[in-house]
């Protein structure tokens, strides 16, 4: 059984810092891409970063862009999401998820979904 958990959320001030994890069990992410998507309430989902399962390569909302960094570790079956100067606008449940590379960039698509960390920004 595939399973995703993010962790890491939690309430932070504007212009502060936060990393979410995502750990995967039951598959190995080698070769698979890893998409970090945020939901805020009363809004659609959207996909905020990808980084690639070949080369590593990643991809951006442009909101976003400068702010966030997302890195992986195939040895830990790990995903991270770095995310510097928040804004309010940024507070959102985040989920992870595991699939294609244009799957997850274009749609949105993925063969597994986490369940999701809340990330509030608020003074």
């Amino acid at each position: 059984q595939v399973q995703l958990v993010e962790s890491g959320g939690g309430l932070v001030q504007p212009g502060g810092s936060l990393t979410l994890s995502c750990v995967v069990s039951g598959l190995s992410v080698a070769g698979y891409a890893i998409g970090w998507f945020r939901q805020a309430p009363g809004k659609e989902r959207e996909g905020v970063s990808t980084i690639s399962g070949n080369d590593g390569s990643a991809y951006y909302l442009d909101s976003v862009k400068g702010r966030f960094i997302i890195s992986r570790d195939n040895a830990k079956n790990t995903a991270y999401l770095q995310m510097n100067t928040v804004k309010p606008e940024d507070t959102a449940v985040y989920y992870c998820a595991v699939g294609d590379l244009l799957g997850l960039m274009y749609g949105g698509r993925a063969e597994y979904w986490g369940k999701g960390t809340q990330v509030t920004v608020s003074s």
